[in-house]
């Protein structure tokens, strides 16, 4: 299949997405249609990427001087401690400015990774390579790079845009199902927030989606990659319509922090999960009915989703989830800001509400 190409335009920057199978053994092309020139490169790479796949972005890139960092990419080491280690790589070998940083991995390395090239000599060139599903569709588009803090999810970064992201779907056929289950999450959100029409796509192609079959993932990953690129180009810097793509991240990101960021609960089912009970909280609040509700909740189940809360916590945890939500970084009040849905193709931002009707409405989905 040719590979799919888009393009990103933004204030800071401009910068193509391109999306198809064994792209990594012509970087070099790719690099040059984005007129993208460098003496070195730094490779921070996810250990758990295959080696054959590791070899062949080695072999691409043999005419170039290739470093390489290998990162234990989780979220516990999503940290200011792993990011001074690059920076300390960089400054050891003499990277300039002009030079580029090469992450090889899902999220949590190209956050990593994107963050440290933000900061060596006020920006140095960043590519990202999205290994898993979930980075693919979301955290390589957009240009948000960061960092976990004891205090909460990504309280620390900057928005900080690639000179190109190539999404090579061969990446995927090495991930285990819940990986994919991830990515999917995200590709099922874009799809509530602005598009019904792709909504129904997935309806009807996610068992597809989810077993790799072409030409059915490679159009998922499309339109996903397209309809967060059409919001991230109105609204670069999250001051508006951006704030739609955190559909259940509120939650989500409490959920995962709550439980130390541990496997028992990954990124991606986080935001899956937060999106269901977004989607309660819309019920409950009358803002959604529940003809719309079942229809998203079908969905959900038939595919075998992560839907309830209770089995991940119990309602001894109510207070450490709520202490999180309250230190969100999209709070702007001492209320919790939430993205709620009206139905399928529209979402509404800006709704802050009490702790205490969040706690209450809680409580009952704990207590149930």
């Amino acid at each position: 299949m040719k590979p799919i190409k888009l393009k990103v335009k933004t204030l800071s920057d401009n910068y193509s997405i391109i999306i198809g199978s064994n792209l990594v053994k012509d970087l070099p092309k790719y690099f040059n249609e984005n007129s993208i020139n460098y003496e070195k490169c730094l490779l921070v790479i996810d250990k758990r990427i295959p080696k054959k796949m590791i070899f062949k972005i080695s072999k691409s890139l043999n005419k170039r001087k290739v470093y390489k960092f290998l990162f234990n990419a989780n979220e516990k080491n999503k940290n200011q401690k792993s990011v001074n280690n690059i920076l300390k790589f960089l400054l050891n070998k003499n990277f300039s400015r002009q030079d580029c940083l090469i992450t090889v991995g899902g999220g949590i390395t190209g956050d990593v990774g994107g963050f440290a090239a933000s900061l060596f000599k006020r920006g140095m060139q960043f590519i990202n390579i999205p290994t898993t599903l979930l980075s693919q569709v979301d955290s390589s588009i957009g240009g948000k790079t960061g960092i976990n803090t004891k205090e909460g999810k990504n309280l620390i970064g900057s928005f900080y845009q690639p000179k190109v992201v190539i999404s090579d779907t061969d990446f995927l056929k090495s991930l285990p199902r819940r990986e994919i289950i991830c990515g999917y999450g995200e590709i099922f959100k874009h799809s509530l927030i602005l598009n019904k029409t792709f909504y129904k796509y997935l309806n009807k192609n996610a068992k597809s989606i989810l077993n790799l079959k072409s030409p059915f993932m490679e159009r998922a990953i499309f339109e996903s990659c397209k309809i967060k690129k059409l919001i991230v180009e109105k609204d670069e810097k999250e001051k508006g319509i951006r704030k739609i793509l955190n559909l259940g991240h509120t939650f989500a990101h409490a959920y995962e922090a709550a439980l130390g960021y541990s496997r028992k609960l990954n990124h991606g089912e986080a935001v899956i999960l937060g999106i269901n009970t977004s989607l309660k909280f819309s019920l409950d609040k009358k803002v959604m009915k529940f003809k719309e509700y079942k229809l998203i909740t079908d969905h959900i189940i038939k595919m075998r989703l992560p839907f309830d809360i209770k089995n991940y916590f119990s309602l001894k945890k109510l207070n450490v989830i709520l202490s999180f939500m309250i230190k969100d970084k999209k709070n702007t009040s001492n209320k919790i800001n939430l993205i709620i849905l009206k139905k399928i193709g529209t979402a509404i931002i800006d709704n802050q509400y009490d702790i205490l009707k969040v706690r209450k409405f809680l409580k009952k989905e704990l207590a149930n």
